[in-house]
């Protein structure tokens, strides 16, 4: 009997993870929004994909308004992420596409997830250049 309850335990785990798999599958396929996809799209998420791989590009958060900015001067591109639009501009063309909710969150995460890896370098580098202790602080302090 006592072999018995951890078989059964985890096989309703296994079915009760396949069923939810199953579950998120068929609401991504419910979804129309993802099916219609233009090309449009397709190629201005891949530029932004793309610019924020870059080690050239600039970012820039503006915490009031949520806009996020990329700037790569060599290839004279800016990028304006805003309210689930990509604004790309270059000297010579403009453009403005809407995309889908779900294509808006990965771009939004992917954004966020490099601001906060150079953030994490910077607050690295700037832990490296600490030389003393608080209480040795605190020692000088008393001292003088």
């Amino acid at each position: 009997m006592t072999r018995i309850f951890p078989w059964l335990k985890t096989r309703i785990k296994q079915i009760a993870k396949r069923s939810y798999v199953r579950y998120l599958r068929y609401n991504r396929n419910l979804n129309e929004e993802n099916l219609k996809n233009s090309e449009t799209e397709k190629v201005c998420m891949s530029i932004t994909r793309s610019l924020i791989t870059n080690a050239n590009s600039k970012f820039l958060l503006a915490p009031l308004s949520g806009k996020r900015y990329i700037k790569n001067a060599d290839l004279e591109i800016f990028v304006i992420l805003d309210r689930g639009s990509i604004s790309i501009t270059n000297h010579v063309y403009h453009y403005d596409v809407t995309v889908s909710n779900r294509n808006w969150q990965r771009i939004v995460g992917m954004y966020d997830n490099k601001v906060e890896g150079i953030r994490q370098e910077y607050e690295d580098e700037i832990m490296k250049n600490i030389e003393h202790s608080l209480t040795v602080i605190h020692n000088k302090i008393k001292e003088k």
